[in-house]
């Protein structure tokens, strides 16, 4: 028996690999399936199964493609319904995979559909879990996401989830081995740890949402405390695997036509297609192209499209550097959006040769920044997350979460400088990139962010816990 955690990074996820005596069950797999294809084929291996968890909100899943591809079946948990060929397990529905097992527990409360896969060893002993969203390390799954479909509340849904952590999961052996879909940056839960794999006798220990003694409406209570709203795009993405997409092929072949600089222009002047460019932050500070947008490929770069982006239907053409063209536009299918219509050939730097007009965003040091706060009561906006402005923030700053920057607009100067940072520089740039693509340019970045102002220096309000008060 062989299980291997596919792990990414950018979208906080894990699929998962299983082999057993030349069979092979996929868990969760990511839209680009030739990676579990080769490594099926290495160990000489037939793909049987594909397992979901749920329909997921936060990237489109490779089922579709990799059941066309290998004959494998997709499988759903109870109560799903699809517009393509699936096995809808009953709970507690046993797949034989070599000489393993592996048993669909019904799950819901994440979403109603959510289920458990449990994997017994060749000795039928409990071995493993793929909790999906059901249980991650820390934390749970959100229990609002479902809510519209199932026209439920998310407190119904979270009582629904109470009872299935305590039936169905929290009975398993401590040793058991807990592997989730998602660990720390996923916007599916609110709490998720770094680590990827636990076991059950840990959780039980360290999870704040498995402590023995809770009620239930302890359980609503904490669990959807703090939610904040999830990304527009998530519907969106759940309606994809449920409905089924395009093959990433056919994706990669409509994005990957090479325009150039002329062509690229007619194209950005004839369509509503967003220019998107994905270089480091450092580069599209120094210049850009007019009213492109800057969400940099090595930054939380899905996550951030999905948000701020939000219609996977969005035609985008793609500024990126040399060579990365084709991974930005799988990387950008991950999370739906399949509509890239072309890349500008040869980059920044062809667009600049050709004559064509460019942009820059005036950016300044934390140093120089900080002799303008000592002289001068200037207009900052900080557009980090709430939690991260309420832990620390410099003294008069306005809080202009990039995730809801759209409905801070009319705060923004039309006339004076104002200054916008973030923790590192990355959000803050594509904060500014957004405002001067609506037409608001008097903006100075202070480059580096927050961890830049701490070190020149200047003084921020740190949180204090009210128990540490005197």
């Amino acid at each position: 028996m062989k299980i291997e955690q596919i792990y990414t990074g950018c979208l906080a996820q894990g699929a998962y690999y299983i082999e057993s005596q030349g069979e092979v069950a996929i868990i969760d797999p990511l839209r680009e399936v030739k990676p579990y294809i080769d490594r099926a084929k290495k160990d000489n291996a037939k793909i049987k199964y594909i397992f979901e968890t749920h329909f997921h909100a936060d990237f489109v899943s490779g089922h579709v493609t990799l059941a066309k591809q290998t004959g494998a079946d997709i499988v759903f948990g109870p109560t799903a319904k699809t517009s393509f060929d699936a096995v809808i397990a009953e709970d507690n529905q046993v797949f034989k995979l070599g000489d393993i097992t592996i048993t669909a527990l019904h799950t819901p409360g994440h979403t109603m559909e959510s289920t458990t896969y449990l994997l017994k060893d060749k000795n039928g002993k409990d071995y493993a879990i793929f909790s999906g969203d059901t249980l991650f390390l820390g934390d749970v799954g959100r229990p609002d996401l479902a809510q519209k479909a199932a026209s439920m509340t998310q407190e119904e849904l979270a009582g629904i989830l109470y009872e299935s952590l305590r039936t169905k999961i929290m009975t398993l052996a401590d040793d058991v081995i807990v592997y989730p879909a998602h660990g720390a940056g996923s916007a599916c839960g609110k709490n998720l740890s770094k680590e990827t794999v636990g076991s059950i006798g840990d959780q039980k220990k360290t999870n704040y949402a498995l402590r023995a003694d809770m009620t239930k409406e302890e359980f609503i209570q904490e669990v959807t405390d703090g939610l904040a709203p999830p990304p527009k795009y998530f519907p969106l993405n759940v309606q994809m695997n449920k409905e089924g997409y395009d093959d990433i092929d056919v994706v990669l072949e409509r994005g990957t036509q090479a325009l150039s600089p002329d062509a690229f222009e007619a194209a950005a002047n004839e369509t509503e297609a967003v220019m998107l460019d994905v270089r480091h932050q450092d580069n599209f500070v120094k210049g850009h192209i007019p009213r492109s947008i800057f969400i940099g490929i090595d930054g939380g770069f899905a996550p951030w499209v999905g948000a701020l982006i939000a219609d996977v239907k969005q035609p985008i053409l793609l500024i990126a550097p040399e060579g990365r063209e084709e991974e930005t536009i799988t990387r950008l299918s991950r999370v739906g959006f399949d509509y890239t219509i072309g890349y500008l050939k040869g980059g920044f730097d062809a667009w600049k040769a050709a004559g064509k007009d460019t942009d820059s965003i005036k950016s300044i040091p934390a140093t120089e920044f900080k002799t303008l706060l000592d002289t001068d009561n200037i207009p900052v906006f900080d557009v980090r997350k709430e939690s991260e402005f309420t832990a620390a923030h410099i003294e008069g700053a306005s809080l202009t979460s990039l995730d809801f920057l759209n409905s801070h607009l009319s705060e923004f100067p039309t006339k004076e400088n104002f200054y916008v940072h973030c923790a590192g520089g990355y959000r803050s740039v594509i904060a500014a990139s957004i405002l001067k693509s609506r037409g608001i340019h008097n903006l100075v970045d202070v480059a580096g962010g927050f961890s830049a102002i701490k070190d020149a220096g200047i003084p921020v309000t740190d949180f204090v816990c009210p128990s540490t008060l005197k």
